[in-house]
């Protein structure tokens, strides 16, 4: 019992060492698996042509994918978006292939699945070129993410706060992308933008952290370091759990109900709020110890005022 509380507090600093290691492992596991496995692309980043049509009664996929493989097209995505009546085709880029000419091919060979044609609502074309500035763009975006947010927590807090923030935000990036690596799940810019979301949510959750350890420093004078980590995170442990568990109660119903288009987005978010509610823990504030924080880094300046040891006469 004594592994797990500390005075009034859960000793969540007994851990720090097995909760660093645990990190590492599946941080380097996400870099191996990016570096030989890669992501796997969607067609936002590496091109092709997409086609949306609204059949006139309910779509049945097996029979389009069947019909598809048989006019060469076996890698084609098909997939429901919004009612069972509107199907997504989505196609690779075939350089031997007018990208044109491919979404008129898929139209004439849907339409022989069906008994009445079926309505065309849009044939989009994307080249490559600006599937490269795309994945250029969400590189910077992140990058940019991650430069403002360790200014504004330096200077709000402290440069070995600052620290434990990114590096904090860096374990979840690298995390939740080795995820989509090590499975292949498809990466879009619905996966980005939940890459996007989970830093803007993982750095609320740390701020909170380290809100509360700065009160801490200034209210337990007499408490060591982890002690005074250790009162700051269990008092704010009730806050995270919650919005961590309404947060996900709601990509569940997301990723349940919102279509095979919103699963890479609900799958990012809702595996990153589970890692960024971990790291908030430990490893932001351990990286702040292991750095050497102390009271003294935290406490505000005193500022003698001139003449205020001067006797009054």
């Amino acid at each position: 019992m004594r592994l797990f509380v500390y005075k009034n507090a859960i000793n969540f600093m007994k851990l720090k060492t097995p909760a660093l290691i645990f990190s590492i492992i599946l941080v380097l596991g996400s870099l191996v698996s990016l570096f030989t496995k890669g992501l796997n692309l969607g067609l936002d980043f590496t091109g092709g042509t997409v086609i949306e049509v609204v059949f006139p009664q309910q779509a049945d996929l097996n029979k389009v994918r069947t019909v598809l493989a048989e006019r060469n097209f076996a890698d084609a995505q098909v997939q429901y978006f919004g009612t069972a009546q509107d199907v997504m085709i989505r196609i690779a880029p075939r350089p031997e292939l007018d990208q044109k000419a491919i979404g008129e091919q898929i139209i004439t060979a849907i339409n022989t699945v069906t008994e009445q044609p079926v309505t065309v609502r849009k044939v989009d074309v994307v080249g490559a070129a600006v599937g490269d500035e795309l994945k250029e763009d969400g590189f910077l975006a992140i990058l940019a993410a991650l430069i403002g947010i360790l200014i504004y927590v330096a200077a709000r807090f402290e440069w070995r706060f600052s620290v434990g923030a990114v590096v904090s935000l860096l374990h979840d990036v690298i995390i939740t992308l080795g995820l989509f690596s090590v499975f292949q799940l498809e990466f879009d810019l619905t996966v980005l933008a939940a890459i996007l979301a989970l830093i803007g949510y993982s750095i609320n959750d740390t701020i909170v952290v380290f809100d509360r350890i700065r009160e801490m420093f200034r209210k337990l004078r007499d408490e060591t370091v982890e002690g005074t980590i250790n009162e700051a995170i269990t008092s704010t442990l009730s806050r995270t759990t919650m919005t961590s568990f309404t947060t996900a109660l709601t990509l569940i119903v997301l990723f349940t109900m919102g279509g095979a288009m919103i699963h890479g987005f609900a799958t990012a978010l809702l595996f990153g709020i589970a890692i960024g509610t971990y790291s908030s823990i430990y490893v932001a504030s351990t990286i702040a110890v292991i750095l050497g924080v102390s009271r003294e880094d935290l406490l505000p300046t005193v500022v003698e005022k001139e003449g205020a040891d001067t006797p009054s006469l």
